[in-house]
């Protein structure tokens, strides 16, 4: 293999050599860059205590962690969008290593007493306050993990960070083995009645692409991919065949070889021994102590409180869905639907109250058109310029990815690079994502170094010479993506340690969910509707029957997350009422608990957990934190309104300039409470939400 550069993994260079990352080149550039860090950490615990300094210890630690964060960053990266055989395995031979590494920092007493003389020795007001932030978080981030621990104990936290990391690594790997492990192909034509003409044509041309169908013998591929899966349960007449993929996909995660339930005993577990050895009596006690919750005991009361506050909402949409459908088929009496029929029967109501159809929309998202009119919209609410580069820059995992550049269009700095990955692939996992590669400074005096990352979805595909047509859930994705990236290259505070998105985690999805709300907005839906024939803007007939139909089963999609958010603290919460019981038992158990936010059905659904990656994808990530959806939606809703209520243009600039200036721009160098009232000037209106859904 030829290289143009000596350790690619290693490089800082941009645009990033892709091309170059390879399984066999990681061998080599990933034991370098930590045998770096190690020496790094070294030097910094080797400082003497007296002459212990924030610029030689805390500032050092903020430059050492980022010698590994990068390369690992990247081959974390391929592993989603690039997977192969190879990777995992080099993936799963470092992983313990760097698992090691990140465990052993907080755990190293010389660096710990180093670090807390820095703080005794520097006067506070010879700091900034980011400066003060930093050193106030980092002691933290100690105590956090172990650093005040006993060393036997010590040793004990090791083996249980080890050992999480490897068994999240194959909840994850099981997930995404076992979605794409499976395939429908349909030979006769009239099975596909009901479908739209977008999803057939993708069917088609996926069996075209594995050899499944020719002009003489055509056929159509399915899978469980979201697109293709919820074309299916959605808009197919043929109820054996919604019941097959329904029943395909709840299989993911708890058939063998890969049966996530053991994995899920034991990751409860260990997380539950790791919180107890740091004085917590349970995981969400421990994750929660520092996010804006607090508690785990005060994550639930915000939960079952909203469930209490759209019940009824919640009972009364499906007394009217079963009825609906009871009268449609002319039964006598307003029977419990099965579960695969839910969503099919969800849409046909919604197409006859609202006389909508949301295939109707899909001509006027064409994906080029979508992706420049959010950039465009970014740009005037937030002063940013976007230009893409061209498509050999980017020396990409894959043909179709996309680079960009992001500058400020009034001061003319530049402030990072993007790659946009859009589309699903058999080596890329599912669901939608961003990714901050790196976190530069790009307001450095000398040297600035930009921000780097990338935004990920898995929609609807091109078909032929055709272009891809979004649906408006897949252009709400996009921009939820793009809030994320926008709030990692936006940032502009000097410690990589408290920039971007290394925010509370309850705090996290506030600058991506407030993004979808211009996706229901006439004047910004102009800007990213057109007819990908006739270049025409959205009718307003249809614009109003959108807008109309936006509460359609509010309560019912609120109560679905509502009840994830439920089953993520019952099950951190009350591990022990799990540890032994059998995977049957444990779904008997958590259908009770969960009885109330559980949509009434002939056929109880499986519990979700054995695929939740969310929860058991990574050692911590939304574990006994998935409430941070409905949280951030929260603060977003009120937050919102203050685009809404000022004169003129909900594209208004000075109003984005606030937000990017009280928000994006802050990171974690201000407590996110504090960041909310700094842009509303008050705490935040928990009936916003629920006011916009229709639900009060």
């Amino acid at each position: 293999m030829t290289t143009t550069t000596l350790h690619p993994f290693l490089d800082t260079r941009l645009p990033i050599a892709w091309a170059e990352l390879t399984p066999e080149v990681a061998r080599t550039d990933i034991p370098l860059a930590l045998t770096a860090a190690k020496k790094a950490i070294e030097a910094i615990a080797g400082t003497p205590i007296k002459e212990a300094s924030y610029a030689n210890t805390f500032a050092s630690l903020d430059a050492a962690q980022a010698i590994l964060s990068r390369p690992w960053g990247r081959l974390e990266h391929l592993k989603t969008v690039a997977d192969s055989p190879e990777l995992r395995r080099v993936y799963g031979e470092f992983l313990p290593q760097i698992t090691a590494f990140s465990t052993d920092l907080f755990l190293n007493k010389p660096l710990y007493a180093v670090l807390k003389a820095a703080k005794a020795n520097t006067p506070s007001e010879a700091l900034s306050p980011i400066e003060r932030r930093f050193m106030q978080e980092s002691l933290e981030d100690f105590r956090e993990n172990g650093a005040d621990l006993p060393e036997t104990e010590q040793t004990r936290l090791k083996a249980i960070q080890k050992g999480l990391a490897t068994l999240t690594q194959a909840f994850t790997e099981h997930v995404m083995d076992a979605t794409n492990a499976w395939e429908l192909i349909i030979t006769n034509k009239k099975d596909l009645a009901g479908l739209p003409p977008s999803a057939i044509d993708a069917a088609r041309q996926s069996a075209e692409e594995r050899g499944k169908s020719t002009a003489d013998k055509p056929a159509w591929r399915f899978t469980l991919q979201g697109p293709s899966q919820s074309a299916i349960l959605t808009y197919l007449d043929n109820a054996a065949i919604r019941k097959q993929v329904w029943e395909a996909t709840q299989a993911v995660g708890r058939v063998a070889p890969y049966d996530n339930w053991p994995l899920i005993q034991s990751i409860l577990k260990l997380r539950t021994e790791l919180a107890q050895l740091l004085g917590k009596k349970h995981f969400p006690d421990h994750v929660l102590s520092r996010r804006m919750a607090k508690t785990g005991e005060a994550a639930l009361q915000f939960i079952e409180g909203l469930q209490a506050r759209i019940k009824k909402a919640f009972d009364h949409e499906w007394e009217t869905l079963n009825a609906f459908r009871a009268k449609k088929l002319g039964l006598a009496t307003a029977e419990r639907m099965e579960p695969w029929d839910t969503s099919y029967w969800a849409e046909k109501l919604r197409k006859e109250q609202y006389d909508f159809d949301e295939e109707a929309l899909r001509p006027y998202f064409p994906e080029d058109r979508v992706i420049q009119g959010l950039f465009e919209l970014s740009s005037r609410i937030y002063g940013i310029k976007i230009t893409q580069l061209p498509t050999q820059a980017a020396q990409a995992w894959a043909e179709d990815i996309q680079y960009y550049r992001m500058d400020d269009a009034l001061l003319g700095h530049n402030l990072g690079y993007f790659y946009a990955d859009w589309h699903p692939r058999d080596s890329k996992r599912d669901g939608a994502w961003m990714s901050g590669l790196s976190t530069g400074e790009p307001l450095a005096k000398e040297n600035p170094e930009p921000h780097v990352g990338t935004i990920n979805g898995n929609f609807t595909p091109a078909i032929g010479n055709h272009p891809a047509l979004l649906t408006h859930r897949e252009v709400a994705t996009a921009f939820h993506e793009f809030g994320h990236l926008l709030h990692h290259l936006l940032s502009e505070v000097p410690v990589r340690s408290l920039s971007g998105t290394c925010v509370a985690w309850d705090f996290v999805e506030f600058p991506s969910q407030i993004m979808e709300n211009w996706c229901w907005e006439r004047e910004s839906l102009n800007l990213i509707a057109r007819h990908v024939e006739t270049n025409s803007p959205l009718p307003e007939a249809l614009f109003q029957k959108m807008r109309s139909a936006r509460t359609f089963m509010a309560a019912s999609w609120r109560m679905r997350q509502l009840m994830l958010a439920k089953l993520d603290l019952e099950l951190h919460l009350n591990p022990e009422k799990y540890a032994s019981l059998s995977p049957e038992a444990i779904e008997t158990n958590l259908r009770e608990t969960l009885a109330g936010y559980i949509a009434p059905l002939k056929t109880p659904s499986p519990i979700i957990a054995p695929r939740f990656t969310h929860l058991f994808g990574s050692a911590t990530g939304y574990a006994a934190g998935y409430y941070s959806y409905q949280w951030s939606e929260v603060l977003e809703a009120d937050a919102f309104s203050q685009f809404l209520t000022v004169e003129g243009s909900i594209l208004n600039p000075s109003i984005g300039h606030a937000f990017r200036e009280t928000v994006l721009s802050q990171g974690n160098s201000t407590p996110p409470d504090q960041i909310f009232r700094n842009f509303m000037g008050r705490d935040p209106n928990p009936e916003a939400v629920l006011k916009r859904d229709g639900l009060l």
